[in-house]
């Protein structure tokens, strides 16, 4: 079979690179503009491909990868689920990552690892993979205003299905079909439910409500298990504030007194309403804006080395 290639090619309006991006391919250091990929990859057709999403800070004591030891045993777990055989260690991937912020000279960045797969048209992984990191300055991804946000016809995929707890190439045309359909209706973001009609996640965040001085979000299992919702438990405990898992409708949710979602790239968002439904506090009065407020405390300043940072 023909193998073919495409060149990453240089754009001006490119939030992502420029001219003088370096990344990482397969063991080598090379110009974003001369990284080439198989158009026959497996992950390019059917998308089996696994990656992380992580957040470098700039911090009172230099640049800090926040969390990195849980990001990699992730992408290792989610390859390992995928089937694809990804040699390479946590400690390996986190000196990968240091030497990509050094080399870009970045220090707030977001950090991009994929693994993706070779040339295969048959459906079963390749014994060829392809391990690609990236950096770039990214701004919360949800933005700093409060999200209106819709409950969407889309569902989170069965867990019967695939593995939804693993950060997985394909799983997310589901998350682009629900903040798609959103978008179109006037909303900032959509709500996804379950197979039972419970809440699961945002498309591409997890999801916390607060009523009555008490904070809920859905169990693991429908959901990815996100490391910022895992931050937001443990700054909720230092705080002394009681979370709950449990099943909860979107009509729990619009009798809640604030929500807001989770993850890397969103940090920790507020919510103002869902459907139209607006929550019964103000933003600043809740237990997520003291999380937020908390959690981007600690990842700017030298107390973000209580999280374990590598």
């Amino acid at each position: 079979m023909r193998r073919a290639f495409f060149l990453l090619k240089i754009k001006n309006n490119n939030m992502y690179y420029n001219e003088n991006t370096t990344v990482y391919l397969n063991g080598k250091w090379l110009k974003a503009s001369e990284a080439k990929t198989d158009l026959y990859t497996q992950t390019l057709h059917y998308g089996n491909g696994v990656f992380e999403g992580i957040r470098a800070y700039d911090t009172e004591d230099g640049v800090q990868i926040f969390k990195a030891k849980e990001h990699f045993e992730r992408l290792l777990y989610s390859a390992k689920k995928m089937h694809i055989n990804l040699n390479l260690s946590v400690e390996e991937m986190i000196q990968i990552t240091s030497e990509l912020l050094e080399k870009n000279k970045l220090k707030d960045a977001y950090i991009r690892p994929l693994v993706y797969l070779g040339a295969n048209m048959s459906l079963q992984p390749t014994e060829e993979v392809n391990v690609f990191f990236c950096a770039w300055e990214w701004g919360k991804y949800l933005g700093d205003n409060l999200l209106n946000v819709m409950t969407s016809s889309y569902q989170r995929p069965n867990p019967k299905s695939c593995h939804v707890e693993a950060k997985v190439v394909g799983h997310y045309t589901n998350s682009i079909l629900a903040t798609t359909e959103a978008k179109q209706k006037g909303f900032d973001e959509a709500l996804l439910l379950d197979a039972s009609g419970n809440v699961a996640e945002g498309p591409g965040a997890n999801f916390f409500y607060e009523k009555d001085g008490k904070l809920f979000t859905c169990p693991l299992g429908n959901v990815l298990p996100g490391i910022t919702r895992a931050t937001v438990f443990e700054l909720a405990k230092e705080l002394k504030f009681e979370v709950e898992e449990k099943y909860f409708t979107p009509e729990d949710v619009k009798n809640a007194d604030g929500a807001f979602f989770t993850g890397t790239a969103a940090e920790v968002a507020g919510i103002g309403s869902l459907d139209h439904v607006k929550f019964q506090m103000d933003w600043e009065d809740t237990m997520g804006y003291t999380l937020a407020r908390m959690y981007r405390n600690r990842v700017a300043k030298r107390e973000c080395q209580q999280f374990e940072l590598v």
